[in-house]
């Protein structure tokens, strides 16, 4: 596909996010220029965007075609962008000013809502032209409906433009495009951006975690709206049409003291807003990370339960495993090994999610994940049936240091535990368990019965000795209650307020 005119190629102008700006011209246009986007995927999405029709403040397409190597895409050229605008100004825009600039760029949004979403909104993609500034470098762009492509650079951004949904690879809408506007029409108010890094992770913790400093000596409606292009959830911010409106208002209204006093009641309620949504996105990311923790936990766990399993077999031929055991709770199967009437148990590994502890408190420790392991056998004459024990992926002992931990837990000797068939059990991370861990071997009715233990993979031969011991014991209908709780000092073996 050739141009449709004959272009001559001059000096080079810049570099767009995914191609090379140079000077143009032509008989018709004398002052153009062309991007040059290398043929590689994705790039030919740049192409997509040559009609915009009807969408006003976007840089038009003059011409398109191909070289050998490269799309090619002729504009006409620019003033400057707004960057370099922002740079010159050394500080803060004056009000009539910004929201111009503003209401231009929204004007360009509003036109492509549900057409297009931009997905890198920033100072050095808005071009002065004719007066008006304007959207340009479409280069990570797409159809607003497509839910899918081969290469949709989700993770290429703009990393201070960049609006939660983008840090957390999510798919971007126009709500993404307001977000940037947001941080631009902070900038420009503020004179400084509002998150500033500077690294990568800084300003991905800022985007998702933390709010701006309240812009001062701006109207209240102006920062009523930049705070809520800055919500953390997309679905709370203005659409595209609604922020054209509010911009044109303030740039026209001067509000009766009345307005006034509804405009103040108007932005506490947007700061509410602004604030729950910003614990929201905490909380998301909080169990975005207790995810991750589980994902690897979960395999050093299995790993360790399959080289228990393995040693009990091996030594126990007559033994029968069962895989993919009935569940008793929301998680994935384990295995039961059956010798004789007894029993040996693995569930696996469950995630903790939100607050379990009920009234308690909770641990002074993080709880990622639990299972579960238990031996039992037919309950015998002093009504008991066996043991189970906890396993929790957790920082019980150093903060910050997670480990698979193994413990117990039983009741106070003072309330008799007699009529327990478990002693001692495993408890999952609720309230129970919190009261035990809260008091230590004083005060609650249940205590810790085995110390938190720390598990590893290269230290696994007493941790198997015991289980197959207790298997065998079992086996045999010997398997007793323990004379004495807790078994082993617990005491001091977790991290306590």
């Amino acid at each position: 596909m050739l141009l449709a005119s004959e272009w001559t190629l001059g000096e080079r102008i810049g570099q767009g996010g995914y191609g090379m700006v140079l000077e143009a011209r032509s008989d018709q246009v004398p002052n153009a220029v062309a991007k040059l986007v290398p043929k590689g995927p994705g790039a030919e999405r740049e192409l997509l965007f040559v009609d915009l029709a009807g969408v006003r403040n976007v840089v038009p397409i003059i011409d398109n075609g191909e070289m050998q190597d490269n799309w090619v895409l002729i504009m006409p050229r620019a003033e400057r962008s707004l960057r370099e605008h922002i740079t010159s100004v050394q500080g803060r825009l004056p009000l009539a000013e910004a929201l111009a600039i503003l209401a231009d760029i929204a004007t360009a949004l509003s036109g492509l809502q549900g057409r297009v979403v931009h997905r890198d909104l920033k100072p050095e993609n808005v071009l002065l032209l004719d007066g008006k500034w304007c959207l340009a470098d479409f280069g990570i762009s797409r159809y607003a409906e497509a839910s899918t492509a081969t290469d949709t650079r989700k993770y290429s951004m703009s990393r201070p433009y960049a609006s939660p949904e983008q840090w957390r690879g999510i798919r971007a809408t126009s709500a993404t495009d307001i977000y940037a506007l947001g941080v631009i029409g902070y900038e420009l108010l503020a004179g400084n951006r509002p998150f500033q890094g500077p690294e990568s992770h800084d300003f991905r913790d800022q985007h998702l975690h933390q709010n701006p400093e309240p812009l001062s000596g701006v109207p209240l409606p102006v920062v009523a709206l930049i705070d809520e292009c800055l919500y953390k959830g997309p679905e709370a911010r203005p659409t595209p049409s609604n922020v054209l409106a509010r911009l044109k208002r303030a740039a026209e209204a001067t509000p009766s003291a009345g307005l006034a006093q509804l405009q103040q009641a108007n932005l506490a309620e947007v700061n509410r807003i602004r604030n729950e949504e910003r614990a929201a996105s905490e909380a998301r990311s909080e169990q975005e990370r207790k995810g991750d923790l589980a994902q690897s936990s979960n395999r050093s766990l299995i790993r360790m339960m399959d080289y228990l399993k393995d040693s009990i077999l091996a030594n126990a031929p007559a033994a029968a495993c069962s895989e993919n055991i009935p569940k008793t709770r929301p998680s994935p199967e384990g295995w039961v090994i059956r010798l004789n009437e007894a029993r040996l148990a693995f569930e696996a590994p469950v995630l903790l999610e939100g607050h379990p502890w009920g009234s308690q408190p909770g641990p002074a420790f993080d709880v990622v994940t639990y299972a579960t392991l238990r031996v039992t056998a037919p309950i015998n004459h002093q009504a008991y049936q066996g043991r189970s024990h906890s396993l929790w992926y957790c920082d019980a002992q150093t903060a910050g240091e997670y480990h698979w931990y193994e413990t117990a837990f039983t009741h106070q000797p003072t309330l008799g535990s007699g009529h327990v068939p478990n002693d001692p059990y495993a408890l999952y991370p609720a309230s129970d368990a919190a009261e035990a861990i809260g008091h230590g071997l004083i005060g609650g009715r249940v205590q810790v019965a085995w110390p938190f233990t720390p598990m590893s993979i290269d230290a696994m031969d007493e941790f198997v000795d015991r289980w197959a011991g207790w298997l065998a014991l079992a086996s045999q209908g010997k398997l007793q209650r323990p004379m004495m709780m807790p078994e082993k000092q617990a005491q001091g073996s977790w991290r306590v307020r």
